[in-house]
């Protein structure tokens, strides 16, 4: 998922996003501990999203949201 498109959400959007794609991973981790075949590839992904929604959470807390580049 692009930041511009995590930045466009709600703090409660995020969080809800974020706690989907924590289920997603632990059913992940769980069916690649049983052997199952799995998408190897979707781990890092969701890792990823789950970073950016936390970065986009701090910036938000901590007052440091990026602004819009100037269009000139």
């Amino acid at each position: 998922m692009k930041p511009s498109e995590l930045r466009d959400k709600t703090d409660d959007e995020l969080s809800e996003l974020e706690t989907q794609l924590r289920d997603r991973l632990v059913k992940l981790q769980v069916a690649r501990a049983a052997s199952r075949s799995t998408n190897t590839s979707e781990f890092p992904r969701i890792r990823r999203d789950i970073a950016r929604i936390k970065t986009i959470l701090h910036q938000r807390a901590s007052g440091q949201a990026s602004a819009p580049a100037s269009a000139d």
